[in-house]
């Protein structure tokens, strides 16, 4: 598992760990069922914080990105509530395309963008 985290960044390191396990799942590096690292195995292999690991798992659980089995530990299992994730992303990308807006972002970069994203992740 490889997970890529910046110490140096300004972002809080349990979302740079959440970050890059959407990434993974996105791009298909972990698959629906795939068991994650136990929380201490995580934190010693990327040098961090157990409770770090730990509150990136328990945001990815709420989130509806993985679930916690008794016997296998958290694996990733995708919720499938489609209108629950639009409307989160729809939130969100109001934000994002304001900010866009306010710096002169073109709508046709912005298309451009969102098509490369998407079929960086597969989509159609």
């Amino acid at each position: 598992m490889v997970i890529e985290i910046d110490f140096s960044s300004e972002e809080a390191l349990y979302l740079q760990l959440r970050n890059q396990i959407i990434l993974g799942i996105a791009s298909a590096r972990f698959q629906e069922g795939d068991a994650l690292p136990s929380v201490r195995q995580l934190a010693d292999d990327i040098g961090i914080n157990m409770h770090t690991v730990n509150k990136a798992y328990t945001v990815l659980k709420q989130e509806g990105f993985l679930k916690v089995d008794r016997r296998k530990g958290a694996v990733i299992a995708l919720d499938a509530d489609k209108l629950t994730s639009l409307h989160e992303m729809d939130e969100n990308l109001r934000v994002i395309l304001a900010k866009g807006i306010c710096k002169g972002v073109s709508k046709d970069e912005v298309h451009q963008m969102i098509d490369e994203i998407y079929e960086e992740f597969g989509g159609a």
